[in-house]
């Protein structure tokens, strides 16, 4: 069951992101997700977080950007968990130079599953998140702040000291990737 929901969400991101009608013009990233951090922590969580996915950025004249995501990683527990959903970034900063050097910051929507959450039931999540990099690669950095990681798990009886967790995503231009 979990399988087949990740793939079948990856493949609807997907096929969104390779649309040719206008509507989905924009760019598609391969998404390598890597490390977290889990603030003031006295558990030994996994912070090696190494998974894939997709995100596409909807061609947009305004200082808004719009992405659809959907991945998979190794989460806290070490354990797969998948997630699909969409963000919404206000521009903080961008340039032509540095091949078009950009900060931006904002909120991610999605659904998830996880292990240890509903027994792998997706569950709904919005979480803070920053972008950086350029037309080739970028950052992306996404913060679950201590009550939704205690909404959400039974993380803080585990490790009663965890205030927060930090994720961090590479993310790489298909341009980049495809002749």
């Amino acid at each position: 069951m979990k399988k087949r929901l990740s793939i079948q969400l990856i493949v609807v991101a997907t096929l969104l992101s390779l649309s040719s009608a206008p509507a989905f013009a924009g760019k598609l990233s391969a998404v390598v997700n890597g490390k977290s951090y889990h603030f003031n922590s006295s558990y030994q969580w996994n912070e090696n977080n190494y998974g894939f996915g997709v995100e596409h950025e909807f061609t947009q004249k305004s200082a808004w950007r719009k992405v659809a995501m959907a991945n998979g990683f190794r989460d806290s527990t070490n354990n797969m968990s998948y997630m699909a959903g969409a963000g919404l970034h206000r521009r903080i900063y961008e340039t032509d130079e540095l091949a078009g050097f950009y900060i931006y910051a904002g909120l991610n929507a999605f659904v998830m599953t996880r292990e240890d959450v509903n027994g792998n039931r997706p569950f709904p999540g919005i979480l803070p998140s920053i972008s950086i990099g350029n037309d080739k690669v970028g950052l992306n950095l996404t913060y679950m702040p201590k009550k939704a990681v205690e909404e959400t798990t039974n993380s803080g009886m585990v490790d009663p000291t965890l205030s927060g967790i930090l994720f961090l995503q590479i993310k790489v231009s298909m341009d980049q990737l495809l002749p």
